[in-house]
């Protein structure tokens, strides 16, 4: 028993030892991460990051991370421009030739229009939780909207809130069009988009992509998870807007076949819309996996792969 107990004790020190030299360089990619967030998203409200822990948790061992400012309501191609006004700023500044682009939900489709135009640029693109196939959501909203005839009024509303979210994360000004993001996420809007920038597009229904396009990488991820913790206050706004799904696989806001896109990661995770960018302050399911190890474990994997 003595011995016993000196060995698990000698194993536990040894591991105290090795953690920090395995920790130190796991995330440290050779291009830097930028994270791009999705509609009415924002860089950070005060201390609260949009994508919840994850920018420290990868500067912890080794990546070197920004976060995008861009409009929180807007289509993909004003967005991209003002991602790759951004880029070009971070290369300017600190030598940067290339960037590894994540984008959550909306900002998947702004990170591949920027690897559509500039794959100069761009080393990686890797979406979570992004509606490349349109989201069943915005069609009912649009529809709704439509036949009540309350588009305008929704839109002026949406616009405040977005312009709103903007000037408390430190960027106002930018410009707020709502309804052309609703539009775009549309399933004839995706279809749309994704006619004139098909990099990656998959091969078939809920099939995939290629992994490399242009000298760039594609990745994408997604979740099947809708209502995940009692404690989150989305859950309840997201059990509403995953019944325009009705009985096909989605996070909420997303389906399990529309976050498919490039190399598919995994595209069940047991998490929701919110869940997939650790919002919100971390709160999942029970036995889910940290998505903020998932974050810290793809940049491991874009370190493996020289990128």
């Amino acid at each position: 028993m003595i011995k016993r107990c000196l060995s698990l004790l000698l194993l536990c020190l040894w591991s105290s030892l090795t953690l920090p030299a395995f920790a130190q360089g796991y995330t440290q990619t050779r291009h830097p991460i930028v994270l791009v967030h999705g509609l009415f998203g924002f860089e950070a409200l005060g201390p609260v990051d949009y994508f919840w822990r994850v920018p420290d948790s990868l500067r912890s061992s080794g990546a070197t991370v920004y976060t995008a400012a861009v409009s929180q309501a807007n289509n993909s191609v004003v967005r991209g421009e003002q991602l790759l006004r951004e880029l070009e700023s971070i290369k300017a500044r600190t030598g940067a030739q290339k960037f590894n682009l994540i984008g959550h939900s909306h900002g998947g489709q702004t990170i591949r229009y920027v690897a559509a135009v500039r794959p100069d640029l761009v080393a990686s693109v890797t979406s979570v939780g992004t509606p490349h196939a349109g989201s069943k959501t915005a069609d009912g909203i649009n529809a709704i909207v439509s036949v009540t005839g309350t588009t305008g009024i929704a839109a002026q509303i949406a616009n405040s809130l977005a312009g709103l979210i903007g000037f408390l994360s430190g960027n106002p000004g930018r410009p707020q069009n709502s309804l052309a993001a609703l539009l775009e996420l549309t399933t004839a809007g995706a279809a749309d988009f994704n006619r004139r920038f098909p990099q990656a597009a998959p091969t078939s229904r809920c099939g995939s992509g290629a992994a490399t396009v242009n000298g760039v990488r594609y990745f994408s991820a997604g979740g099947t998870a809708v209502l995940t913790n009692v404690l989150d206050i989305s859950d309840g706004t997201l059990g509403l807007t995953s019944t325009f799904f009705g009985f096909e696989q989605n996070d909420g806001l997303v389906s399990q076949c529309s976050s498919r896109w490039g190399t598919v990661l995994r595209d069940d995770y047991p998490w929701n819309h919110g869940d997939e960018a650790n919002q919100v302050f971390g709160l999942r399911g029970l036995f889910a996996p940290d998505p903020v190890g998932f974050y810290r474990a793809h940049a491991n994997r874009l370190r493996n792969l020289g990128l």
